[in-house]
């Protein structure tokens, strides 16, 4: 196994598997399940005025005396909630390019801005994150056990031992407008107006995307479309099942390349491997390839495999965020660039 393959398992593997290759237990919870849950238009109103609390998707209720002021969150987290208005203090995840540019993750925050307590995979500075006096540390999940995602196993308890309750988000085997509802609850109770002109914008054009999705995909019910991420080694070709995008797309009636569920099962349902050599398994119509910047870009694929797959010398290859940013306005083109690639796809496979 080169470096370059032993890095994509340890960092792109485990983000495409969400935690399913070993991410370890679930963090400790804190607070208790009899509190109210967050979001409500009371709740909100009284954690302006005194305390706060959050009852998030392990059951977990995060509290703190006042609404939490230095919010500490994975980047993808903290794009989400800055469309919201509410800013993060710090941030974790892939947020930083080599350049000094915003990484995708980072959506429309400036990274200026925030500290960045950690920008890979395993890297979380508990000093930088203690110096901010968190109030609060928000993530999401990626599996059923609840383990906080980029939250590293080995350095869980000193992050908890800083003594900030979390919040986490699932977005394991679910679909869409689930975190994406959760995601807009939480923001509510950190004092997010939820009913602004801009968010019911969003939130509409959310809504028409998906509507058109549906129709795209009931017009050409033939259109396949495969779902990939490339590394050196490795194209990985994912199910549709457990990602919380795919999962609404099929529900829409997109047609997706299936890869078998003993091919799954090596990863714990999420993708199967295949190598360069046999990357033409699936015919497909449409690929939608990973776009983060821990996976090998289109336009860098030198294998000749890839550049004779018909959808790739049809032109009709679009992105895709595994880790999609949980507010309206991002989420909405996800939808629209799917449905305008089925409703222009020609039938090649």
């Amino acid at each position: 196994m080169s470096n370059a393959r032993a890095t994509h398992l340890s960092r792109r593997g485990i983000l495409a598997a969400g935690g399913a290759l070993g991410l370890g237990a679930v963090l400790a919870a804190c607070g208790d399940d009899d509190a109210k849950s967050g979001g409500s238009d009371k709740e909100t109103t009284a954690a302006k005025s005194g305390p706060w609390t959050f009852k998030d998707d392990r059951g977990t209720t995060a509290k703190t005396d006042r609404i939490p002021a230095n919010i500490v969150s994975f980047i993808g987290v903290a794009a989400a909630l800055h469309d919201y208005g509410i800013e993060s203090k710090g941030v974790f995840g892939p947020t930083k390019l080599k350049d000094g540019k915003a990484d995708v993750q980072a959506g429309d925050l400036d990274i200026s801005k925030v500290t960045v307590i950690g920008n890979e995979w395993g890297q979380f500075n508990i000093e930088k994150y203690a110096a901010l006096s968190p109030d609060v540390l928000i993530t999401t999940m990626f599996d059923s056990a609840g383990t906080l995602w980029y939250v590293p196993e080995e350095s869980k308890k000193k992050i908890l031992a800083v003594g900030a309750p979390t919040v986490g988000i699932s977005v394991y085997d679910v679909q869409l407008p689930t975190p994406l509802q959760r995601m807009l609850e939480l923001a509510k109770s950190l004092g997010a107006d939820t009913s602004s002109a801009t968010i019911t914008a969003a939130k509409k054009r959310f809504e028409d995307a998906a509507a058109r999705l549906r129709a795209a995909a009931k017009a050409k019910p033939g259109i396949k479309v495969l779902v990939g991420s490339a590394s050196q080694d490795i194209f990985y070709v994912s199910g549709s099942n457990l990602s919380v995008d795919l999962e609404y797309f099929k529900s829409l009636g997109v047609n997706f390349v299936e890869p078998s569920a003993a091919a799954l099962k090596a990863s714990g349902g999420w993708y199967e491997n295949l190598s360069w050599e046999n990357v033409d398994k699936y015919g497909a119509d449409v690929i939608m390839m990973d776009n983060r910047t821990s996976a090998v870009q289109p336009a860098d694929i030198t294998e000749g495999t890839w550049k004779k797959l018909p959808a790739v010398k049809a032109g009709q290859v679009i992105a895709r965020n595994p880790e999609p940013i949980l507010s309206y306005d991002k989420c909405a083109p996800l939808l629209e660039d799917l449905a305008k690639a089925i409703e222009s796809a020609k039938k090649v496979s």
